[in-house]
Order: C-alpha cells, then structure tokens, then sequence
C-alpha cells in the first residue's frame, strides 16, 4: 500500500494537487495561504502563491494594488515616493509636495540642485544676479530691494568708493567732509597712521593725528619747548553705514 502524502494542516490528500512546503512540510494551497500568505494593503485580500508579493517596510501588495495613490498609475520597478503612508508616483508626489522655484513658479524636483535663502527656493539655473544675470551658485552675494546681487555687480552699481583709493568700500568706513574713505587710507598727513577710532583735527582740510598737528603747527612754550594743545577744533571720526554686508552665502541642497 502506498504511503499517504497529506497536508501538514488539514490532512487531506495532497495526490495529484498543487501543495506548497514549509519547513520541510508540505500544504496545500488553500491551507498555505490560509496560514501563511501575507495580506494587501490595498484590497486587503490574501496574496496567493500564484501572485507576486510586492513588500515595502513590512507592507504588502499584489502586483496589480501597487499603484500611485493619486494617479493610481502602476509603479512596478518604478521609483515612488510615499507621504502619510500612501504611495506616490515622483510626479504626483513633485507637483503635490515638492518645492516651487521663486523665479519660475515650476516645481523643483526630487534629486535636483536648488537654493535655498530666507525660505524660498530656486533653482541653481534661476538663482541669478539681478544686475549681470549670471547664476550666482555658491558664491557670496548681496540682497537689496528684493534683488540678489553677486558682490562685483553690487559693487559697480551700489558701493561708496573710496575718495583717496577710488575702490569701492565693501566692509564699514569712515566720512570726513562728507566724503567716504576706507578705514586703511583715512591717515594722518603727517605720521600716515591711520585716524579711525582716533580723535584727530585738520589744517586746510587735510586731517592731522594731535601728535603731528602740535609738533607741526601749535605754538612753543619758550621756557619748555614743549607745544602749547589747546585744541578746539578736535574732530572724531564717523562711521558709515554701508547697506549690505558679504555675509549671505547659498549652499547647495538635494531634494
């Protein structure tokens, strides 16, 4: 007599029908998915043997119930993103979720460079100078009425220049006579040593430390030498208020 082969779970006859083994026992398949197969997550059915199962963190789908959440497209061997559980295609999930350049107005999508400043995006190709047009990218740049200048551009077109150098003064200054200078070239006549932070006086307009101004132009003590400093024309230096300062910096960013 022939030796029975039956179903580990339910006994039956296995003879002749389809049958699934695990550890090294056997089932048949109603018994197998019964136990075994795992569930759904879209029509909450059993996945058969005869199905493949599409599993992602612990969930799973039959091939046809993988689909994008919103255009319900298949996204077999697609990429996918998912957002509150649900999956969703790269454009539904760009178009819905996905950051809107400033300039442009399109989506930035997953994976493309784009900047970021002050809590809006762009993208690299539209973060531009405002005056030169060019992508400013990772370098330094200025903000100014709601224009984002590269420093050279900001320099031609708004920077003070300095009134001894003739070069644009890029970080803090000085005025004297109403006339801008760099803090390096605002010196004394006599000595060169610089003036700001420093009181100082002048003699036909040309601005003198106390030191050089007495030994040059104040009067002598006969019995001592020393010069007589009853200075009443003392100045103090003033600082310019420059606007825009090479501090703002773009770094780049991945979706």
């Amino acid at each position: 007599m022939a030796e029975r082969y039956d179903c580990h779970y339910c006994k039956e006859s296995l003879y002749g029908k389809k049958y699934v083994l695990r550890d090294e026992n056997p089932y048949c398949v109603k018994c197998y998915e019964s136990l075994y197969s795992n569930t759904c997550e879209e029509c909450k059915k059993p996945i058969g043997c005869n199905s493949r199962d599409l599993s992602y963190k612990d969930r799973h789908w039959h091939d046809d119930c993988f689909h994008c959440f919103k255009c319900h497209r298949s996204l077999v061997d697609k990429p996918f993103s998912t957002k509150d559980e649900q999956l969703l295609c790269t454009e539904c999930y760009s178009n819905e979720y996905s950051s809107k350049c400033f300039e442009c107005k399109k989506t930035i999508m997953p994976g493309s460079r784009k900047m970021e400043h002050k809590g809006n995006s762009w993208h690299e190709t539209c973060f531009t100078c405002q005056r030169c047009q060019q992508p400013i990218g990772t370098k330094s740049f200025i903000p100014k009425d709601n224009n984002n200048y590269c420093v050279p551009c900001y320099e031609k077109q708004f920077a003070l220049q300095c009134v001894h150098c003739k070069k644009p003064i890029t970080t803090g200054g000085v005025t004297y006579h109403d006339q801008p200078w760099h803090k390096d070239c605002f010196l004394c006549t006599g000595c060169k040593q610089q003036l700001s932070g420093q009181r100082f006086t002048s003699r036909d307009d040309f601005p003198y430390c106390l030191n050089c101004f007495c030994n040059l132009y104040a009067k002598k003590c006969t019995a001592c030498t020393t010069p007589i400093s009853g200075m009443s024309n003392q100045h103090f230096y003033i600082s310019l208020s420059l606007e825009g300062a090479y501090q703002d910096q773009m770094e780049p960013e991945h979706n």
